[in-house]
């Protein structure tokens, strides 16, 4: 196994397991539904990055003949060119500065019709590519909102409920829980994108892929200011149980 490129199927295997744990401490939850659209999208993504690496051989073949018979049409104009300007030469110097123009005209048409066809299938995988990362910021998101109502508050005991506040029974542990794997969900959905920038090197997907990265960093920040919050009450209630128990 390499542990210089990221595996697709440790990374698919890593959140079947996460969907199970969710599934395991909050059953029939709407966090376990999105954990299992990221394990389908997660699937996907390996598929769909594997045949993004494989070259396109009937593709390239078509290039290559293009490129013989582009060089070939090339070689048959100057001779014809040359044949012209050789008999004119003498007689017309117009002409041969209008054959020498001709030539440089068509060898720039013919070099941006070669240089067309190569970049064609790089192109084709990059549009490819980037059509199917938004699924990952959309997804991201999704995350997010599951998680916009877990309100540390709750457990501090400066929490109090209206008539359209949504339920809050989870107690610290399980609040800490649920936060940690919605962290967890983020990060692995900036691995899945990073796999396209794997199996395509092309500097748009590579920064469209940093851009989902970022974006899940952030989100992910924010859900560790929480998780902070409330591993600093467990600290508090820690020191203080020792100093009741003396009392």
């Amino acid at each position: 196994m390499s542990y210089r490129a990221l595996n697709a199927s440790e990374i698919v295997k890593t959140i079947s397991v996460l969907e199970h744990r969710i599934n395991e401490r909050f059953p029939r939850s709407g966090l376990t539904a999105v954990c299992h659209e990221l394990l389908n999208v997660g699937e996907a993504t390996q598929r769909n990055a594997q045949a993004i690496a494989v070259p396109n051989l009937w593709l390239r073949g078509l290039i290559y003949v293009a490129i013989i018979a582009g060089i070939g049409g090339l070689v048959v104009v100057a001779q014809a060119i040359i044949q012209s300007i050789n008999v004119q030469v003498g007689t017309e110097v117009f002409g041969f500065f209008q054959g020498i123009d001709a030539a440089m005209n068509i060898t720039v048409l013919v070099g941006a019709a070669l240089f067309f066809a190569v970049s064609f299938d790089d192109r084709m995988k990059r549009r490819r590519a980037l059509s199917e990362l938004h699924v990952f910021r959309s997804i991201a998101h999704v995350i997010d909102m599951h998680q916009l109502t877990k309100d540390p508050s709750v457990v501090l005991g400066h929490y109090h409920a209206t008539a359209t506040s949504p339920k809050r029974i989870m107690n610290r542990f399980e609040l800490t829980r649920y936060l940690d794997y919605c962290s967890e969900m983020l990060a692995l959905t900036g691995k899945l994108a990073t796999l396209y920038a794997q199996s395509l090197p092309d500097q748009v997907v590579i920064d469209a892929v940093n851009d989902i990265e970022i974006l899940t960093a952030n989100l992910s920040g924010k859900i560790w200011q929480k998780i902070t919050i409330l591993e600093s009450l467990e600290e508090k209630e820690d020191q203080r149980t020792p100093s009741l128990q003396r009392s």
